[in-house]
């Protein structure tokens, strides 16, 4: 008798559907916390430039916070609603095909399992199979990579991206406060430390470099900080 061989996933392996879609998710919320710790730590610490008073930091780091999150939640949303309405545009033509001319969708299905190395007869009795357990599912997986049933959200993205820039946003926003003359250094560290943390996790869930996104991340929002710095300190002391 011969043994049937079995498979076991690995354990660290990502296999249920919508890994890759979480993952998307994520690194857009790491980078959204990112550009709120980077834009609203140059506006305070270029504030800070300008003027020692704790009510026009306090008052830049809310207009920065609230400003920069408005307008992530706001490019998202167009952004996302964008896609979402192609891929709405795309599953309602597919629909209409396989309504009009299912011989020659098969046919198209046929081909699409052949270029993904399938020989004909296979690739046949696949199309078949699938098409007539789910022909719209089918379709829009191997011709278009939508789901049918699980399109992108705007809403989602829209609040996701505003969470996000306002966390990043309120270390600055919050740290700038503390008593002068120590706010400016310990802004300026602690931003480092967050950019640091954000670009390695981000780096690790891109599978890229720790060290080279790390550094890329630090030195961009270090040259920020110290630009606004030195353009605040310039118009503090024309004025």
């Amino acid at each position: 008798m011969t043994e049937q061989a079995t498979y076991t996933a690995h354990p660290d392996e990502p296999h249920e559907v919508g890994t890759a879609a979480r993952l998307n998710w994520l690194r857009a919320a790491v980078l959204g916390a990112n550009d709120g710790t980077v834009s609203v730590a140059g506006l305070v610490i270029g504030v800070a430039g300008a003027t020692n008073d704790n009510e026009a930091l306090l008052v830049a780091g809310i207009a920065g916070l609230v400003a920069g999150a408005l307008s992530m939640a706001a490019g998202e949303y167009v952004s996302v609603s964008t896609q979402s309405d192609g891929e709405r545009a795309l599953i309602a033509k597919e629909k209409r095909e396989l309504a009009e001319m299912p011989k020659e969708e098969l046919e198209e299905l046929t081909q699409l399992y052949q270029a993904k190395g399938l020989d004909r007869d296979l690739a046949e009795q696949v199309a078949v199979r699938l098409t007539e357990h789910d022909a719209l599912g089918a379709h829009a997986e191997a011709e278009l990579g939508i789901d049918p049933e699980e399109f992108t959200n705007p809403w989602h993205a829209a609040w996701a991206s505003m969470a996000a820039f306002t966390l990043g946003a309120l270390l600055p926003a919050l740290v700038i406060l503390l008593p002068k003359p120590y706010n400016v250094p310990i802004t300026f560290v602690s931003v480092v430390l967050m950019l640091a943390i954000t670009g390695a996790t981000s780096a690790r869930l891109s599978g890229a470099h720790v060290g080279r996104a790390v550094a890329r991340n630090v030195a961009g929002g270090s040259l920020a900080m110290a630009i606004t710095y030195g353009i605040g300190m310039a118009v503090g002391t024309g004025v």
